[in-house]
């Protein structure tokens, strides 16, 4: 028995596909597969060629009758008839709506001698900020050394104009086109041209300011705007500000921005969370607690007589601006018991003194831990 997978696996298609169907599957594995988008990958060529096979003996009404009677053990002989699989006869104008080549010219940037924009790489800077500097939008200078187009030559790598001339081997195009067979098939591939590196232009005196690469490093204010209430993470896009490239466009400049840790606030997108300890004294008989906040105003805290530990006070409208909708979030603080580490010998005999008043006597331990897992319960 032959070792060969299914036709229908390989496609990934049930048995009763529709002609349409069995097209789009090979259109996709085509395209995943092809050697020229995995190049030195011994596996997508194998499957590539499966795949072709596959497609070429279930698009034939006969040979796909043939193969559902018998498999790939046809009493025939080859599924493929005569001349094996090379001899299989795939209608391309038909499957690709204009020819095998113009699909794959389109996935892998082919299209005969159509020029092609080279674009810079983009560049990211990664920018501290603290939640003061965000809470309201500002504005925001930022010093940098990035590259730019050289001085000296204007971005051309060449030292004089008349030192850079077009590619004779392109003709200016940067890309050249190529012959080459895939499977049974030949097809056109288009790539970067080998003696310009797909400039098109050969520069026979470079700029010695640059060594020919039109770009130097170049210190640079950058004035932007931080939104307010920006998230961490958040990234702005300076278009064009991006690595400049000889003979195409710049890429973009992107500043990520990273909040700095506050001393006390953490933060849940427009909500402020901080942990408040207090001594017993202060739950018990209420106090009124101010902080400096990242608006520039004090926050007020009001703690109600009788707080317990883990107890949550909220101050409306103090937090973050909201990224999507009106106002602002909330601070939300947690109330905490605050135990000293050491105590002295007078604060220990006042303790004492004030056991039988606060203090819980340990034989109403059992029926406290009762009352307050009911109380937890309703």
């Amino acid at each position: 028995m032959s070792e060969k997978r299914d036709y229908y696996e390989v496609l990934g298609v049930s048995k009763d596909a529709s002609d349409g169907d069995l097209k789009k599957a090979f259109r996709s594995l085509a395209r995943k597969h092809h050697p020229d988008k995995n190049p030195d990958d011994s596996e997508s060529e194998h499957l590539f060629k499966e795949v072709q096979e596959a497609y070429a003996v279930l698009s034939n009404p006969d040979q796909r009758r043939q193969y559902d009677m018998f498999g790939h053990d046809s009493p025939g002989g080859s599924p493929f008839g005569p001349g094996g699989f090379e001899g299989v006869n795939i209608n391309l104008d038909d499957l690709f709506s204009g020819g095998f080549d113009s699909i794959f010219s389109s996935m892998f940037g082919g299209g005969g001698g159509r020029t092609r924009t080279r674009r810079g790489n983009d560049i990211l800077i990664r920018h501290s900020v603290t939640l003061e500097e965000i809470h309201d939008e500002g504005e925001i200078e930022l010093d940098v050394e990035i590259p730019s187009e050289c001085d000296s030559c204007g971005g051309s790598g060449a030292k004089d104009p008349d030192d850079s001339k077009s590619c004779s081997t392109c003709g200016g195009q940067g890309r050249v086109t190529q012959q080459a067979r895939v499977g049974p098939f030949v097809q056109q591939v288009v790539s970067d041209c080998p003696h310009c590196g797909g400039e098109g232009r050969v520069i026979k005196n470079p700029c010695s300011n640059c060594r020919g690469e039109g770009v130097k490093p170049k210190s640079q204010t950058l004035k932007f705007t931080i939104p307010a209430g920006a998230e961490d993470g958040t990234r702005m896009r300076m278009r064009g500000m991006g690595e400049p490239i000889r003979g195409g466009m710049s890429g973009d400049l992107y500043i990520q921005l990273e909040t700095e840790e506050h001393p006390w606030f953490e933060r849940d997108g427009s909500e402020l969370i901080m942990a408040l300890p207090l001594g017993y004294p202060e739950m018990i008989l209420g106090t009124a607690i101010e902080l400096p906040h990242i608006d520039g105003k004090a926050i007020k805290i009001v703690i109600p007589a009788g707080s317990k530990p883990s107890e949550t006070i909220i101050v409306s409208g103090r937090g973050m601006a909201r990224r999507r909708g009106r106002g602002r979030g909330d601070v939300t603080v947690l109330l905490k018991l605050f135990v000293p580490s050491k105590i002295t010998k007078n604060m220990k005999q006042t303790l004492e003194t004030l056991r039988d008043d606060f203090g819980l006597p340990v034989d109403n331990i059992e029926k406290s831990v009762r009352e307050e897992a009911k109380s937890r319960r309703n």
